[in-house]
């Protein structure tokens, strides 16, 4: 090890450990090895947290028989007190004791907080020192700040690993985090990373910046850790062994972001292309915020979500001639110059699924709703030669949106005498969590195609009442893959591989739903 390394080094230790440490937390001994004994099989490197048991000592034996069974595994032991923010309430020296035992049979490593170091008597600490490799670890739970203070009296104790975990509550918390990794990585041996949903980026980027290795939870819904990332996500999703020094960063930024799906299909398309590339969720609380992160990191593209669509057009030093007509930019290049180039790619993710299916030329479509969504749809149809026909509940807004593409403003009334090609719901309403009411009842819907943008829920109200009707539907999932093909395509310059693309998209969704029902049936059966 570099930096300040134990002199004592009890166990071996791989000149290069592994990337991703996962985190083992169980309620009783035999849960917690039969967590680990399932995901040492993926992933050698394990952490025992041995404070998430009732009497952390009962687990001792169990810890025995996991190292005798598992000879190829790097072991971690924790045992972290609830004062700083583990769930041990025993003394210090019953901490020590612990993490001594383990180390004795067998765990390589043992993390002890900065905290009790500071506590401990010299030889007591020294005790712990020489039964195993010391992580010296630091936990802020409120913010990214004062790094190199806290680093100055974290090195008044020699160990071998030196953990600094803070909550990042902007994403550029992500960049002073990496920033500190960068300069003090080549001397000393660093495990650096931000907590909470806005430090994703640092979970996933901080390897690169020099921190030894990241944390990830056995299993989703397993986390130790706010904003803590499963290992299978990790290596599979983000492909986190590949990541390095020319590894491009890509991601969707918006408010919220959490649930989006274009991290699993944009990243499903980076494999599938061998593009040297990764995705992730930036969830970005101001977009101040989001274009210090764009500069300092720096990020080579993003899909920008809302509410940056329109607010981001302020920033770009260029724009496509869909971006200024439609007034709206999703998809974000940065040059190797700096300056920023925006598109909208919304506009292909409608008019391409249509294209499959009917000639544009001449087709009697009607649109839904005035706001973005609408305005991506009436320009690219308007474009390709369509007749559009435009209802919205903002009377102002369709009449505005119908003059600039030269389209045609309907109501209500009017629909009983009208008949369509296609329908293409261009509101929210459906959309998971929304309670607006919906544009059409189902004896309005006449038209051969309805169009759903929305894409979660996949089966939508909108969506039920059209199938009742005999029409085809064309999904909100469906548009959401085109429009993210045509930004790997701006982004690579490689054609997008589209079928991969739309499975990821479509289990993804198959997923949630069957979540949903399985929650829904699950609170039936409590009542």
């Amino acid at each position: 090890m570099n930096g300040t390394s134990s002199s004592y080094a009890p166990r071996f230790l791989p000149a290069r450990l592994p990337r991703v440490c996962v985190a083992i937390a169980a309620s009783n001994p035999a849960e917690m090895v039969q967590k680990a004994d399932l995901a040492v099989r993926d992933n050698p490197f394990i952490e025992f947290r041995l404070d998430y048991l009732p009497n952390p000592s009962l687990g001792l034996p169990k810890l025995k028989t996991f190292v005798e069974f598992h000879p190829e595994a790097l072991i971690v032991a924790t045992c972290r007190r609830a004062a700083n923010g583990g769930k041990f309430k025993g003394s210090i020296a019953s901490q020590v004791d612990i993490l001594v035992k383990a180390a004795a049979l067998g765990c390589h490593l043992v993390d002890v907080e900065l905290e009790t170091a500071a506590q401990l008597k010299p030889n007591d600490f020294n005790r712990l020192r020489r039964s195993a490799h010391l992580i010296l670890s630091f936990h802020d739970f409120r913010g990214t700040k004062k790094l190199e203070e806290t680093f100055a009296r974290m090195q008044q104790h020699p160990c071998d690993f030196f953990k600094l975990v803070t909550t990042a509550n902007s994403l550029y918390d992500n960049v002073v985090m990496m920033k500190f990794l960068e300069k003090y990585s080549h001397a000393h041996s660093l495990i650096g990373l931000c907590m909470g949903e806005q430090g994703v980026i640092s979970r996933l980027l901080c390897v690169r910046a020099g921190s030894q290795f990241t944390f990830a939870a056995a299993n989703p819904g397993e986390e130790t850790g706010p904003g803590q990332l499963a290992a299978r996500a990790l290596r599979d999703v983000y492909r986190i062994d590949q990541v390095d020094a020319a590894t491009r960063v890509y991601g969707v930024a918006g408010d919220p972001v959490a649930h989006s799906l274009s991290p699993a299909m944009l990243n499903t398309a980076f494999r599938r292309e061998n593009v040297n590339a990764v995705y992730l969720a930036l969830h970005a609380k101001t977009l101040e915020d989001l274009m210090a992160c764009v500069q300092d990191i720096p990020i080579a593209g993003l899909s920008i979500t809302m509410p940056y669509k329109e607010p981001i057009l302020k920033h770009l030093d260029k724009s496509d001639p869909w971006t200024a007509k439609v007034g709206a930019c999703n998809t974000l290049v940065r040059s190797h110059d700096g300056n920023l180039y925006g598109f909208n790619t919304d506009v292909n993710g409608v008019v391409r699924p249509l294209e499959m299916r009917i000639r544009l030329q001449g087709a009697r479509i009607l649109v839904l709703g005035a706001g973005g969504a609408a305005r991506a749809a009436v320009f690219g149809l308007k474009e390709r030669g369509a007749e559009v026909s435009i209802l919205s509940r903002n009377a102002a807004s369709a009449q505005k949106l119908a003059k600039q593409a030269k389209a045609k403003v309907i109501n209500r009334t009017m629909l009983k005498k009208l008949e369509f090609d296609v329908i293409i719901n261009a509101t929210p309403a459906g959309m998971e969590g929304n309670k607006d009411p919906l544009p059409l009842a189902e004896p309005e819907m006449k038209a051969k195609y309805f169009f759903e943008m929305v894409y979660t829920p996949a089966e939508t109200k909108m969506i039920k009442m059209a199938r009742a009707r005999g029409m085809h539907v064309i999904s909100g999932a469906e548009m959401f893959v085109q429009q993210g093909a045509r930004q790997f395509e701006i982004w690579t310059g490689k054609p997008a591989p589209i079928l991969d693309m739309q499975r990821v998209v479509d289990h993804a969704l198959a997923q949630q739903a069957a979540a949903k029902a399985a929650e829904a049936g699950s609170g039936k059966k409590g009542k």
